[in-house]
């Protein structure tokens, strides 16, 4: 009898003999000496033969997860059953329950490979070969096993991203950026797998065309319904956004009147958009809608793993989730662990387990960052800065509540009863005055929080939120002192970030030294200037970011106001928020800007006294805020 070692697997060479040997017949020879009978059994001598030295230290069984390249740029991932020797991951040769290293024999324990196959079978996998969704699932359940990930480098999204063909996406409108079409290509490659992911980019870089772009092609694939759910304020800034980069897309808002009842029509779109709120109150009915890709807009209000809101999220039947936040964790690493739970469940654990293991340290959030490394995508703006243009315009459409509604409409009948002929500026400036805020025009002042009379200043206060977590400045425009005032005392009280003000009401001497003050601040801070006073003449170019609250009729004022951030010695690019609400006096100002800027670049324009401008003001009197 010989015994011969074939890469790894001890074999009989004799013809017709029985094939490979397994650890138990070499245990039982050569430690319990049982050399058994017949012609086809082995001895000592025979096992002394090959060379080799026995252990009887029975290893921890392994798992060894590896990946290349296909030609598409997609990877191909593969799994081998191992053992650890020492500090080293070593492969078995299957059918081998054993490993040959260095010419010692160890064992591996008793059922191994049977226990693998399980395994195996358990994640879907035929064979050793792995998709996507079949690697993060056992990473999530191979508990009997210590896991060597050498894929996890070519998996992390910032690497797989930029290898992945960036293919032109179906009913797709528009030229995304190069950065946002590598964004593009790894959403739709996770999620045609059925993995979802965070995409995390830093404001402004357009992460709602990059989900619309998902959107687009899964209903190319016939995927649908797909959801969007996010906060109230961004209803209408969806509705527009995918109406503009998908027109082709049958797309529903959920909300106030325009809720249904009925789970067809839920099912039957394309793209449903409705608010956290609503989602909680009527998830009796999204639960019963089988959601292709469920999209959580400002994801970082799904934060806390134990709210309603979040609940209710993870409570919808669906394929793929996908988690869209500028600020994946902001205080401690369990939100990133309540947003992973959400797009992956199960893959960081149970998050009592999660909390032991990663304290909220430096050290805690460097081990946690390989974990969530493949299924978060974040860019900054300084490291795609060559891909932007120096400037990028953000609209902010909003939509006012019912209660704002009434109290608008309200000023805007008094106003077209005592001048039914002769429109008056006056009640323009009073409509203006309430979309900056209601208490500016003497409206809501039996809401004592702010923030829950006004959508504008609750989004206001989501983005500077967003643009503090980043560590950037901002300046606010508003041309009324009582709201500047406002913006001053809610953003810096909620926030907790310098806040300053420049108006009318401020000498011109002390201009600078405010400004210089707010420059000289490390890290976020916040500067509400009226584009009057603080619009010429002062340098800002520690701010990146710029939000005109309330807009101004003339185009030039407006452009003045943000070329304060917006100049040279600047080195970002420059993101200016435009806030208005739609259907309202404020979306009349928005459409003249636009159409003075098309017409006529960045001249300046009058406010009124022209055909023009009094069609404008007349058109604002009748925009009506329930029609939209």
């Amino acid at each position: 009898m010989k015994i011969v070692n074939q890469n790894g697997l001890l074999v009989r060479s004799g013809p017709g003999l029985p094939g490979h040997l397994d650890a138990a017949q070499v245990y039982a020879v050569w430690f319990e000496k049982n050399s058994g009978n017949g012609p086809d059994a082995i001895s000592r001598a025979d096992l002394a033969e090959t060379g080799l030295q026995f252990s009887d230290t029975v290893l921890t069984p392994a798992i060894i997860i590896e990946t290349s390249a296909g030609s598409d740029g997609e990877p191909h991932i593969r799994s081998r059953l191992a053992g650890v020797t020492g500090s080293s991951f070593v492969a078995v040769n299957p059918p081998a329950d054993y490993l040959i290293r260095d010419g010692t024999w160890y064992p591996l324990p008793p059922g191994t490979i049977g226990e693998y196959e399980v395994l195996l079978d358990a994640v879907g996998a035929s064979g050793s070969d792995l998709t996507l969704s079949q690697y993060f699932d056992l990473l999530a359940q191979a508990t009997g096993f210590r896991i060597d990930d050498r894929a996890s480098p070519m998996l992390a999204a910032s690497a797989l991203a930029k290898q992945l063909a960036s293919l032109p996406v179906p009913g797709l409108v528009g030229s995304p950026y190069p950065y946002q079409q590598v964004g593009i290509a790894w959403l739709r490659f996770l999620v045609r797998h059925g993995v979802g992911c965070i995409l995390a980019d830093e404001m402004g870089l357009g992460k709602t065309l990059q989900v619309i772009g998902v959107f687009a092609a899964e209903i190319a694939a016939r995927r649908r319904p797909n959801l969007v759910v996010c906060p109230a304020t961004l209803l209408e800034n969806w509705r527009r956004e995918l109406n503009r980069f998908a027109p082709a897309l049958h797309v529903l808002v959920h909300a106030g009147s325009r809720r249904t009842g009925s789970i067809p029509v839920l099912a039957g779109v394309d793209v449903v958009v409705t608010s956290f709120e609503t989602l909680a109150g009527d998830i009796s009915i999204f639960m019963q809608v089988p959601w292709n890709v469920v999209a959580a807009d400002e994801a970082q209000n799904l934060r806390n793993p134990e709210a309603r809101r979040t609940l209710r999220v993870k409570q919808l039947t669906r394929r793929v989730t996908l988690a869209v936040t500028g600020t994946p964790f902001e205080n401690r690493l369990r939100d990133l662990w309540s947003i992973t739970d959400l797009v992956l469940p199960g893959n960081l654990g149970s998050v009592r387990d999660f909390e032991r293991a990663h304290p909220d340290t430096e050290a805690g959030a460097l081990d946690v960052e390989p974990l969530v490394s493949a299924i978060m995508l974040r860019r900054r703006v300084s490291e795609v800065a060559q891909d932007l243009p120096e400037r990028i315009d953000i609209p902010v459409p909003l939509l006012l509540d019912q209660l704002s509604i009434d109290a608008y409409e309200k000023i805007r009948a008094e106003a077209a009863r005592r001048y039914p002929q002769n429109p008056n500026l006056a009640a323009i400036v009073q409509l203006r005055l309430f979309c900056a805020h209601p208490w500016a025009a003497g409206q809501l002042k039996q809401i004592t929080d702010p923030a829950a009379c006004s959508p504008k200043l609750e989004r206001c206060l989501e983005i500077v939120e967003e643009i503090s977590q980043a560590g950037s400045k901002v300046l606010i425009f508003t041309s009324f002192n009582d709201v500047a005032d406002l913006l001053e005392s809610a953003i810096s009280s909620r926030l907790r970030i310098p806040a300053a003000k420049i108006n009318g009401d401020v000498p011109p001497a002390d201009r600078q030294g405010i400004v210089d003050a707010f420059s000289s601040v490390q890290g976020p801070a916040m500067l509400v200037l009226n584009p009057k006073a603080a619009g010429t003449g002062l340098n800002i170019t520690a701010a990146n970011h710029v939000i005109h609250y309330n807009l101004e009729w003339n185009p030039a004022v407006e452009d003045q106001a943000s070329a304060r951030a917006y100049r040279r010695g600047q080195t970002l690019p420059v993101t200016v928020h435009r806030m208005f609400y739609a259907g309202t006096v404020e979306e009349v100002i928005d459409e003249r800007v636009q159409r003075k800027r098309a017409l006529a670049g960045h001249a300046v324009v009058g406010s009124a006294g022209d055909e023009e401008g009094l069609a404008d003001i007349v058109r604002a009197l009748q925009r009506n805020p329930c029609a939209t």
